[in-house]
């Protein structure tokens, strides 16, 4: 168990960590190329960047959703996100897991806040997964990922709450810590793949969209005669 223990923290932790970062990097510069392809190519080159910019902070801040749009599922999806980018990425293990997968590592957050925040998200994860249930609407728009992927993400969370802080058998706690930080690794590999990818393409959604909608000049001109429409009025 301790070996598979040592190749799951060692080399399989930097493969899926370096899968994940590739495949983020992959997307962020298709999109990204994509977006000057357009915006060159377009007629109209007047962007709204203020507009885009109260946009993609509303969507990254949404506190204004909290108070108009279902409030309790609201608060219980910032709360899991909170908890999804603050434990992993400042839990003072995995800060060291970091540095010797790539070299260098950052402050730590006090583990009392650790396991606040640990706790924050399995409890708004299960309440995502609960409402996504309870309400007709959410149901009928969701798909067999969006009640998998909540649930695959909270299990790092309990099998790491169950490490720290709860007395259990050497043999309860190696397959804890196995189960932890493979189920971490899954979710690695997955991200590039999955809707998971927002987290890198939302932040530059809106002045992605606003691009995307600057036809190229003459287009209009192009369309009309595919359609056998030319001088016609429209």
């Amino acid at each position: 168990m301790q070996g598979l223990l040592d190749f799951s923290a060692g080399p399989l932790f930097r493969l899926t960590f370096f899968i994940m970062v590739l495949g983020l990097a992959r997307i962020l510069i298709l999109d990204i190329w994509g977006a000057v392809d357009a915006y060159r190519k377009a007629g109209d080159k007047t962007i709204d960047w203020g507009t885009a910019t109260r946009k993609t902070i509303k969507w990254l801040i949404p506190i204004k959703s909290v108070f108009t749009h279902k409030p309790f599922y609201s608060i219980f999806s910032i709360s899991f996100h909170v908890g999804l980018i603050l434990v992993p990425i400042f839990l003072l293990a995995h800060v060291r897991l970091w540095e010797t997968a790539i070299g260098f590592g950052w402050l730590s957050l006090p583990k009392t806040w650790a396991d606040i925040l640990t706790l924050v998200a399995i409890i708004a994860g299960a309440g995502i997964i609960i409402g996504r249930i309870a309400s007709s609407n959410l149901r009928f728009l969701s798909r067999k990922q969006d009640y998998l992927w909540p649930l695959l993400l909270i299990i790092p969370f309990v099998t790491g709450y169950i490490c720290s802080n709860m007395a259990v058998s050497p043999a309860t706690y190696q397959l804890s810590k196995l189960i932890h930080i493979l189920s971490g690794e899954l979710i690695f590999v997955l991200i590039p793949f999955t809707k998971i990818t927002h987290c890198v393409i939302m932040p530059l959604s809106q002045f992605i969209m606003m691009i995307a909608w600057k036809f190229p000049a003459h287009v209009d001109d192009d369309i009309c005669t595919t359609l056998n429409k030319k001088g016609e009025p429209v």
